[in-house]
């Protein structure tokens, strides 16, 4: 076994094309990898990275040049690649295309480490099966945002959002689950997030984050804690929900649910007041707690 970490951040890179309601167009390497990486690492957790790509097309170490993480690669055939179109100022309301989609995640091509946790951070479904996660388990805490598990990339390339078949199987092997509004009700069939979030529980998964543009929400099998968001502009909109379930998690494995949830959404809030991922560290998120949380 080699190193030992905090956390290992799983995930695709993507060439990610965000083309926002006014017509401007950011072109950057991102993914749910990039964003949950910089925020695990920003917030002081011993940090892994693995993600995939090919290489000609998405260099991981030109990407992760600046991280305070170790950054492990595997080779796909193809690079996901994901056009976002925004509609709205606020950024709720996209269409999404794939322009390429990774090769699936084995467990067996995982960097050769120890680590205390494995946050999955897919784009796709397909990036990860059943599998994957039941080993991962059998090593190490499980975390997972759902939106790998829902959304398709259909025949035509758009991208739609489908009920999770296995979901009452494999969520009794999750420790922490992050799905936002939308995804809980196409999980539940409601769209009362606090329902919701029982549902989730009650069907296996441990503690679960529901995300939304104006709090996020964590239930722990025992009670019910919110935070409202308090962004003073969403320039930095992209990676939301990435951002604020890597700064939970890291931060629960030493913190209160309600101490990890004050801290992560301070930390989305700030990250989400400029573009690209989080590139802070604890005190930055600390002085934003100070100032606009107390």
């Amino acid at each position: 076994m080699g190193k030992k970490y905090d956390v290992l951040v799983v995930g695709p890179l993507s060439l990610d094309q965000n083309i926002d309601y006014l017509g401007n167009e950011r072109r950057e390497v991102g993914g749910a990898v990039v964003a949950s990486g910089f925020a695990a690492a920003g917030s002081g957790a011993k940090t892994a990275i693995f993600c995939k790509s090919s290489k000609d097309e998405a260099d991981p170490n030109e990407r992760f040049s600046d991280i305070a993480a170790d950054v492990y690669w595997g080779a796909s055939a193809h690079t996901c690649s994901i056009r976002n179109q925004y509609f709205t100022a606020d950024k709720e309301k996209r269409s999404c295309t794939s322009l390429g989609k990774c090769d699936p995640f084995r467990f067996d091509e995982l960097a050769d480490i120890d680590t205390a946790m494995y946050h999955f951070a897919g784009l796709v479904y397909g990036d990860f099966d059943g599998e994957l996660l039941r080993e991962a388990a059998k090593h190490g805490k499980v975390a997972v945002d759902v939106q790998c598990m829902l959304r398709h990339v259909e025949p035509d390339k758009t991208m739609a959002f489908h009920d999770w078949a296995d979901k009452k199987e494999l969520l009794p092997i999750i420790d922490y689950l992050k799905t936002d509004a939308a995804e809980a009700e196409i999980l539940t069939g409601t769209d009362d997030r606090v329902k919701a979030a029982h549902m989730l529980h009650e069907w296996g998964a441990k503690e679960v984050m529901i995300s939304h543009n104006t709090e996020l929400l964590v239930y722990d099998g025992e009670k019910i804690y919110t935070c409202p968001i308090k962004a003073r502009n969403l320039s930095g909109r992209t990676g939301r929900g990435d951002t604020a379930f890597a700064g939970y998690i890291n931060e629960r494995q030493h913190a209160s649910v309600e101490e990890a949830l004050l801290w992560a959404t301070a930390l989305v809030s700030l990250k989400m007041e400029t573009p690209g991922p989080f590139r802070g560290n604890r005190e930055d998120v600390a002085a934003y707690i100070n100032e606009f949380y107390k």
